[in-house]
C-alpha cells in the first residue's frame, strides 16, 4: 500500500509539473503573396513591433514584392517564381508593400504599433 501512494504521489506531482511548464513561445511570422493574377497581400494589417520572419509566395513572373518601412528595404524579383523567408525587425510606423511593375493597382500597408 505505501509503495502505491508513494507512486501515485510521484505521478501525481510529474504532472502537476508537466501542465504548469510553459508552452514554448512562436515566433511572430507573416506571409505575404503576389500573383497569380494582379494580387498582392499580407497576412495581417497591423502588428506589433519585433522581430519576424516572412515568408513570401511570390507565384508569377512578372510580378514582385517590395516591402518597405522604418529602416527596411526588401523586394523579390520579378523573374523567379518561388518562396523566400525573410528575417527582419519591424520598428513602430509604415511598412509598404507594392509589386513594383505594376504599382498603381498592387499595392498595400502594414502598420506596426
Amino acid at each position: 500500500m505505501r509503495t502505491t501512494t508513494a507512486l501515485f504521489a510521484a505521478a501525481f506531482a510529474a504532472l502537476a509539473l508537466s501542465v504548469g511548464a510553459p508552452a514554448a513561445v512562436t515566433a511572430n511570422t507573416l506571409t505575404a503573396t503576389d500573383g497569380p493574377g494582379f494580387t498582392i497581400t499580407m497576412s495581417a494589417k497591423s502588428v506589433k513591433a519585433g522581430i519576424y520572419t516572412i515568408t513570401v509566395k511570390d507565384r508569377s513572373n512578372i510580378h514582385d514584392f517590395h516591402l518597405t518601412g522604418p529602416g527596411l528595404n526588401k523586394a523579390t524579383s520579378v523573374a523567379a517564381v518561388k518562396t523566400y523567408t525573410w528575417k527582419v525587425t519591424l520598428k513602430r510606423g509604415t511598412y509598404k508593400f507594392v509589386c513594383d511593375p505594376h504599382a498603381s493597382i498592387m499595392h498595400g500597408v502594414l502598420k506596426v504599433t
